[in-house]
C-alpha cells in the first residue's frame, strides 16, 4: 500500500487481523484526516495545537485499507503490549504523553481510549512485557532507571529501582534504551541493555544472575539499535526447558556522537547467542553476511528468524544513518553454525530509523515506516518520509511449496483453552505428507518499534501421539498447550501447523 497517511513507527497485530500503527502527534499534519470533521485540540502540542489529521491508523489486512484513529497525547517513542483480553495497552511517550496509558480494543469501530496519567515515572523509550499473571511490567526509559507495573495493585503501586539501567547508561549516548526483555522459563526476566544482561526476579526486585558481557563490548540497544529475539521454546515437557537469546547487529561504541558530526561508522556484523538457562552461560558469536544497525528480527512460523530493515553505517536518530541494507536475511537457528544465514532478495525502499516489521497470520511479514526527518518531509532530504506498507513473503509462500502447505480445518479460530489442555488439530495437505516433519507452533504477536519486538515469543507444542490420517488428504495431530503462564503468558496467540518448514495460515487461540 503506497500511502497509509502516517509513518508506521509503532506497530501491533491484533486478533481481528488488523494492525494498529501510530507515529507521533507533534509532527505537524499527517496525510490522513480524522473522520467526521473531528480535530484534536491540545494546547500542550509542540507542533499544532489544533490538528484535524490522524497520527494513528488501523490497517485491515484482508481489505488492504486503513481507518484513521485518534490519539490525544504524544505517543512518540512509546511502548506497549497486548493484554490477555486482546486489547493493546500502550504506555508513555513524549511531552504530555510520558505518564499516559492508552488502550485500543480489537473491533471495527473502536478507537483509542486515554486512561490518564497512570504511570508513576515518565516513560520514554521503555520496554513492556506481559507477565504470567497477565499484568504488564514497564522497564526503563530515558532517565528512568526503574520499573513499574500496569495495572497497579496494593503491593505494586510504586516504582522499583533497577541500578543495572544506571550502570549501562553511557554519557551523551545512552545505548540502554528500549532494553531487550524476555520472560525466562524460570519466571524471571532476562534484561539486556547496552552490552550486558541480568536475570531479574521482579517479584523481589533481586538480580539473580549477571551474564557475561557480550564479546566485543559494543552496544546493542537504542540508539546503537541492534535487535534481539528469544529463540523458539521447545521440549516443553522435559524436566529442564532450554531458553536461548539471539542478539544481532548494532553500532560500535561512539557511533551516535560521531554520526551527529557527520562521521558514519560501519554497523556491527555480529550476532551473540546465549543459553540463558545454563548454569554457566557463555556467548557464542556468529558473523552475519551483512552488517546492520536498526534491523528488525521477526520469528517466522517455522522457527526461523527474519532479519530485515536497517542501515550499514551510522546509527538510529534523525538523518544520522547511511547505506540502507535492502536485503533481508533468514537465520536458521537449528542449522549447523556455518550454514545458518541466507541472504534474501532485496526490496527497493530504504527502511531505516523508525521502520517496523510484524508477522501476519498468513505468514507474510508486514513492513513499514522509515522516517529520518522532522515533520512529514517528502523532498529535499536524503531519505524522505515514507508512508508506504509492503509485505515480505518468505520462500515458504512460493508456489512450488503449495502442495506441501497444510491448511487447518479444525478447531475454529478464536477458541479459548486452558494451560495443559490437549487439542486435536485437523489439517489438509494435498502432497505427500512426511509425518515426522510436522510440528505445531504458537506465536505471541509482539509490539514492534525501534528495532525490537516486545513480547514476541514462539513455542513448539509437544505432540501427543503420532500424526494420523483421518480422511483423503486429511490428517490429525494432537498437541498439548503449555502448562503455565511462565511458558506462555495469558492471551491470544497465532497457532500454525508446519510441514517440512512450510507453515499453514494460522488460527487464533486464546490461552488463560
Amino acid at each position: 500500500m503506497s500511502n497509509i497517511g502516517i509513518s508506521a513507527m509503532h506497530i501491533q497485530l491484533l486478533n481481528n487481523d488488523r494492525v494498529i500503527m501510530y507515529d507521533r502527534t507533534d509532527f505537524g499534519p499527517s496525510n490522513i484526516s480524522l473522520p467526521d470533521g473531528k480535530c484534536r485540540n491540545n494546547p500542550n502540542d509542540l507542533a499544532l495545537k489544533v490538528d484535524c489529521t490522524a497520527h494513528s491508523v488501523e490497517y485491515d489486512v484482508s481489505t488492504n485499507s486503513v481507518r484513521p484513529l485518534m490519539v490525544q497525547t504524544d505517543v512518540w517513542c512509546s511502548s506497549g503490549s497486548v493484554n490477555s483480553d486482546g486489547s493493546l495497552v500502550q504506555t508513555g511517550g513524549f511531552n504530555d504523553g510520558e505518564h499516559m496509558v492508552r488502550v485500543v480494543k480489537p473491533c471495527s469501530t473502536c478507537d483509542w481510549q486515554e486512561m490518564g496519567n497512570n504511570l508513576i515515572q515518565s516513560r520514554w523509550y521503555s520496554t513492556n512485557h506481559i507477565l504470567p499473571d497477565g499484568r504488564q511490567i514497564i522497564i526503563g526509559g530515558r532517565k528512568a532507571f526503574n520499573y513499574e507495573f500496569y495495572p497497579k495493585t496494593a503491593s505494586t503501586s510504586n516504582v522499583f529501582s533497577l541500578p543495572f539501567l544506571q550502570q549501562t547508561n553511557n554519557p551523551r549516548e545512552e545505548n540502554n534504551l528500549f532494553p531487550f526483555v524476555f520472560l525466562n522459563v524460570d519466571g524471571n526476566l532476562f534484561i539486556f541493555a547496552n552490552d550486558r544482561a541480568i536475570l531479574l526476579d521482579y517479584k523481589t526486585n533481586t538480580v539473580v544472575k549477571t551474564f557475561p558481557q557480550i564479546p566485543g563490548g559494543d552496544p546493542r540497544n537504542y540508539p546503537s539499535s541492534g535487535s534481539a529475539v528469544l529463540l523458539p521454546l521447545k521440549n516443553l515437557r522435559s524436566q529442564t526447558v532450554q531458553a536461548e537469546v539471539l542478539v544481532c547487529g548494532g553500532a560500535p561504541r561512539g557511533s551516535y556522537p560521531k554520526a551527529d558530526k557527520g562521521e558514519f561508522l560501519g554497523a556491527l556484523n555480529t550476532c551473540g547467542r546465549i543459553t540463558i538457562t545454563d548454569p554457566n552461560p557463555q556467548w557464542t558469536m556468529e558473523t552475519m553476511p551483512l552488517a546492520r544497525t536498526m534491523g528488525d528480527m521477526v520469528i517466522l512460523p517455522n522457527g526461523n528468524v527474519l532479519i530485515i530493515n536497517g542501515a550499514a553505517s551510522g546509527t538510529a536518530g534523525w538523518q544520522i544513518a547511511r547505506n540502507p541494507v535492502l536485503s533481508p536475511v533468514i537465520y536458521r537457528p537449528d542449522n549447523p553454525s556455518d550454514s545458518r544465514f541466507e541472504v534474501q532478495n532485496p526490496n527497493a525502499i530504504p527502511r531505516m530509523y523508525h521502520s517496523t516489521a510484524v508477522l501476519l497470520r498468513d505468514g507474510r511479514v508486514l513492513v513499514g515506516g522509515s522516517n529520518p526527518n522532522e515533520l512529514y518531509n517528502f523532498t529535499g532530504v536524503l531519505f524522505p518520509t515514507d508512508l508506504s506498507l509492503e509485505a515480505f513473503s518468505p520462500s515458504y509462500l512460493d508456489q512450488e511449496s503449495a502442495n506441501l502447505r497444510p491448511r487447518i480445518i479444525s478447531p475454529a479460530s478464536h477458541l479459548k483453552y486452558t494451560y495443559g489442555q490437549r487439542v486435536d488439530i485437523r489439517f489438509t495437505a494435498s502432497g505427500l505428507l512426511n509425518t515426522d516433519l510436522v510440528k505445531v507452533t504458537m506465536v505471541a504477536p509482539g509490539f514492534n518499534t525501534h528495532s525490537f519486538t516486545m513480547n514476541q515469543r514462539m513455542l513448539v507444542l509437544p505432540r501427543s501421539g503420532m500424526v494420523r490420517q483421518v480422511g483423503r488428504f486429511v490428517y490429525q495431530i494432537s498437541c498439548v498447550f503449555p502448562k503455565s503462564g511462565i511458558f506462555a503468558p495469558p492471551g491470544y496467540y497465532l497457532l500454525f501447523v508446519v510441514h517440512q518448514d512450510i507453515p499453514s495460515e494460522a488460527i487464533w487461540v486464546r490461552i488463560q
